[in-house]
């Protein structure tokens, strides 16, 4: 051994199985930062492929500016610091069981003439060593799910993701894979090398083998039985281990919250109906100019899923509780009525199967400030109209509110008979997922010079937003499984460092069932048990383990 470096490729050799899930929290790092960083960079490339086809020229400034680039941009980034974050606090709860179960070897190390720098040059380079394994199969892995995310949302999802690039190798991705990987090693290798160079060269003599704080009292056992008292004793013993390891599973569940909360956060930022349309034709004087024999003839042709449409007249003279006001009245078709139910509009005690048909019945537009209440009474054109439900907001303003004014939604059938308006405002128009441009030339070729069609294809966000909710949903199985696996291992490595400790007490009597309860006491908090794994192999011998070749 030419110098005590050499010892390091032995340690990783001999402490192979320790070290697993250690390099798979290094591997779980790399590999989210990597696909997530790819998948920025293919969005970017999408963006400009779009803009190029639409301007025919840009710049990178371009690409930054619009809100594709701005979005990709901040969550890749904001995703880099919060993988960083976990990935330092779980690799350093590994790191610090591993340093905890070889306190004996660095006392020897200490006892050769090892200084306390080379202690911690040592552990930081065993640390960057495994880096040598898990960066590229981290890499390796990001770079394959990036690809097969790429085909789910070109082949899959399509719409907007059809300019995707399928098999694009990102080089900002795999270098901040690499650079995650060996930050996150760096930092976490800090806490537990400081702590191996405090171990004294007494405590390989004594065979200690835990790095342990001086302390006054002893198992609190007037309380509990004598097996639970020593599992909270043990839980608490090494409290910079307790906090590390605290302090990662929290960072997991935070992850996990955080992510089930962008769910929330992508309905709000992108909302999605079942009643969007792909196309809408509307009169140019934004009146009920839309004959309605256009309704049924555009429903027969090429490329139309669904028609469905709107009537409206504005300002009507009406009757609120004796009071005189002014209001807006729409008709929706059953199928735009089915739809509030769909995408949960309706406020709770609303009974929209009253509105359907010919009736009696109303819904309106509602918020905070508005005093409206299901069964109020509103005389509109000489009859008496009931309101059977409220929506949760006024879907026909953007930023949700009413502002006072009162919104009424009839069915079809209802707005004909108090108005007397068959012809439509709005017909909206679903598209069929094979629809060509030539489709919809055809519908705008039928229309006269009263109609404009809008053809709103471009900006469906569903494909979008499939692909946002499934990448969270996966985020959240990882971030679980990962949890899952640290808790097992930090638990199982904590149990191994006490190994001989669990085997004293067999030797003076204490039985299986009683070094289990002991060990779920004091791993209350991760709800794992070890019994299977390893309370069967303690053993009375165990406490002899230092004197057996």
């Amino acid at each position: 051994m030419k110098s005590y470096l050499s010892l390091i490729p032995i340690s990783a050799k001999v402490h192979k199985r320790q070290n697993r899930m250690t390099i798979l929290c290094i591997i779980f790092a790399v590999f989210l930062v990597t696909a997530i960083f790819s998948m920025a960079e293919m969005g970017m490339r999408m963006e400009q492929t779009r803009l190029v086809n639409k301007h025919n020229h840009l710049t990178l400034q371009n690409i930054i500016s619009s809100t594709t680039g701005q979005t990709l941009c901040i969550a890749a980034i904001v995703f880099f610091v919060l993988v960083l974050t976990a990935g330092v606090l779980m690799i350093s709860s590994s790191i610090n069981s591993s340093v905890t179960q070889r306190t004996k070897f660095f006392g020897m190390m200490r006892c050769i003439g090892m200084s306390k720098q080379q202690i911690i040059h040592f552990v930081k380079l065993e640390a960057l060593n495994w880096c040598k394994t898990a960066i590229p199969i981290g890499v390796t892995l990001g770079i394959i799910i990036t690809w097969g995310l790429c085909a789910v949302l070109r082949f899959l999802v399509g719409e907007e993701f059809f300019d995707i690039p399928l098999f694009g190798i990102s080089i900002v991705g795999i270098v901040s894979g690499m650079i995650v990987g060996i930050v996150a090693v760096l930092i976490a290798a800090r806490t537990p090398a400081k702590r191996a160079a405090k171990v004294s060269p007494v405590m390989a003599a004594s065979g200690n083998s835990e790095i342990t704080e001086n302390r006054n009292h002893g198992a609190k056992v007037n309380l509990f039985k004598i097996e639970t008292a020593l599992g909270i004793h043990h839980a608490i013993a090494a409290k910079k281990t307790l906090i590390l390891m605290t302090g990662s599973f929290a960072l997991s569940i935070i992850l996990f919250l955080s992510f089930s909360v962008l769910i929330k956060f992508v309905d709000y930022i992108m909302p999605q109906s079942a009643a969007a349309a792909d196309m809408n034709i509307s009169s140019v004087d934004v009146s009920n100019g839309v004959d309605r024999a256009l309704y049924d003839t555009i429903g027969t042709m090429d490329g139309v899923k669904r028609i469905f449409g709107r009537r409206s007249v504005f300002n009507i003279p009406a009757q609120l509780n004796s009071n005189a006001i002014e209001l807006d009245m729409i008709s929706y078709d059953d199928f735009d009525l089915d739809c509030l139910v769909k995408d949960d509009m309706l406020k709770k005690g609303s009974d929209i199967s009253k509105v359907y048909g010919n009736s009696h019945y109303v819904l309106a537009t509602w918020d905070k400030g508005s005093s409206l209440e299901i069964g109020d009474k509103i005389f509109v054109a000489h009859e008496e109209l009931e309101i059977a439900g409220l929506l949760k907001y006024d879907p026909f303003n953007s930023d949700g509110l009413t502002n006072g004014k009162i919104t009424l939604i009839t069915s079809g059938a209802t707005f004909i008979r108090l108005t007397g308006i068959t012809d439509y405002s709005l017909i909206m128009i679903q598209t069929t997922s094979d629809v060509t441009d030539e489709d919809v030339t055809a519908i705008r070729d039928i229309l006269d010079h009263d109609c404009t069609l809008n053809d709103l294809r471009d900006q469906r966000t569903s494909g979008t937003y499939l692909a946002f909710v499934s990448c969270i949903y996966a985020f959240l199985a990882m971030i679980a499984l990962v949890t899952v696996l640290n808790i097992v291992n930090s638990i199982s490595m904590s149990v191994s460092s006490k190994i001989k400790s669990y085997g004293t007490m067999r030797a003076v009597g204490m039985n299986e069932h009683q070094i289990t309860k002991m060990i779920v006491v004091g791993s209350a908090k991760y709800s794992v048990s070890l019994k299977r794994d390893i309370c069967p192999s303690i053993s009375r011998t165990d406490v002899f383990s230092d004197f057996v070749p």
